[in-house]
Formats: structure tokens, C-alpha cells, sequence
């Protein structure tokens, strides 16, 4: 296992409030809570591959289906990250491209925008986090603008390589140069946690438990 796929296998395995925490506590930003789970189910994590939706013509160059070059560049410990705001109601994601997603192996999609044929993909069991769905086709409406360039996601700015963890509290994206250390954060915030219920699983009253110490724990130990 390389180092990435290693990573990505750490942030797996913490939940998004645990590296929230951490997040805080290392003064870096990136925490998205209005992405609802819509299909699928349980955490996924991965390195972003980035899809940019817009009105107008596509670039120039032989014409692709939008999101078909993200799944082409995609695989295992990936999760395609989309951005649609045009203000046009129109889906970014569908139902053959969550079926080419999950055949070639993607850990999920996280869009800002509408996504249509939910109903899909709850069927294939493939992990699609958004704000809203939609019936209305993508065709002659929008058109894809870019795959892994930079895009927004609600307020945070995600590059290609970005990880990326999202579960029902939240999705989170973190910056290659950040992900060791919040990494390392999380997992001692969840030892520390896991240590706490231990406590109150054998009769520390909670008060005790959550005392001061608790209530200082994400600050910064600079």
C-alpha cells in the first residue's frame, strides 16, 4: 500500500465530527454540512477528482458526456467532487454515470448541484452526498467546463488531490499539505473520546467525565 492509499485508509476510519475536531483545533477550514447523504451508505474517503459544470459552449475538442473524463481518471480511494451553480436546474450527475462510477471502483460523489436518478443509485448502493436532486436532464442546458481544476463547493475550495471523508454529519475536504497532521489530531481526539466513554461505561459520573479538561480540548497546544 503507498503512502496515499494509506492516508486515505486512516481517514476512513474516523468519523467526520472527529476530524472536524481537528480541523479546529489546527485552525483549518474546509467542513461542508449541507451536503445531505442521499444514497449509499456509510463513510466514504478518497483524493478529489473535480468536475466544473457551466452554461455556454463546452471547450473546444471532441465532445464527452459531462463527468465521463472524471470516471475515466477515477478509481479505489477517489471520490468525484462536482460543482454545478449555475443557477440552472439541471443535474450534474446521473444515473449511467453512477453505474460507470461504481463499476470502475469510485468511493463516491460529493456534488454542489442538482443530481437526478437517485433512485439509481440507491439501488446500486453508490455513496452520492448533495444539496438537491432534480429530474431535469443536463442536456441543453449545461455543459462540463473542466475536469480536475479548481471548484467550489458551497464556500470551500477544492483542488484535484484533495481528501476528501464525508459521512451524515458533514463532508470535509483537506489539503495534501494538511493531511498528516489532521490526521494525527483526529486520532488522538478519538482516543481521548474513546478513553472518556470507557469511564462513563463504568459509573464516572458524567459532570466528572466532561469536566474542564474536555471543554479545552481543541485548543491549540501552541
Amino acid at each position: 500500500m503507498d503512502q496515499n492509499n494509506m492516508l486515505v485508509a486512516r481517514l476512513k476510519r474516523l468519523d467526520c465530527c472527529a476530524v472536524s475536531d481537528a480541523m479546529d483545533r489546527l485552525k483549518i477550514r474546509g467542513q461542508v454540512t449541507e451536503l445531505a447523504q442521499r444514497s449509499g451508505k456509510g463513510r466514504i474517503a478518497g483524493r478529489a477528482v473535480t468536475v466544473r459544470l457551466g452554461t455556454g459552449d463546452p471547450p473546444p475538442g471532441p465532445p464527452r458526456h459531462l463527468g465521463t473524463t472524471a470516471i475515466e481518471a477515477a478509481g479505489a480511494d477517489t471520490v468525484i467532487v462536482v460543482e454545478q451553480k449555475t443557477g440552472v436546474e439541471a443535474g450534474c450527475w446521473g444515473g449511467l454515470l453512477t453505474l460507470g462510477a461504481k463499476v470502475r471502483g469510485v468511493a463516491g460523489v460529493v456534488a454542489d448541484g442538482p443530481v437526478r436518478d437517485i433512485d439509481e443509485a440507491q439501488g446500486y448502493e453508490f455513496p452520492i452526498f448533495t444539496n438537491r436532486t432534480t429530474c431535469l436532464t443536463a442536456r441543453g442546458r449545461v455543459v462540463e467546463k473542466e475536469t480536475n481544476g479548481t471548484v467550489t463547493i458551497c464556500d470551500v475550495t477544492v483542488e484535484p488531490g484533495d481528501y476528501v471523508v464525508a459521512d451524515q454529519s458533514a463532508c470535509l475536504f483537506i489539503k495534501s499539505a494538511d493531511i498528516e497532521r489532521v490526521l494525527d489530531t483526529a486520532e488522538e481526539i478519538v482516543a481521548r473520546e474513546a478513553a472518556m466513554a470507557k469511564a462513563i461505561l463504568a459509573g464516572t459520573p458524567i459532570s466528572e467525565v466532561m469536566g474542564g479538561n474536555y471543554e479545552h480540548m481543541l485548543e491549540s497546544k501552541d
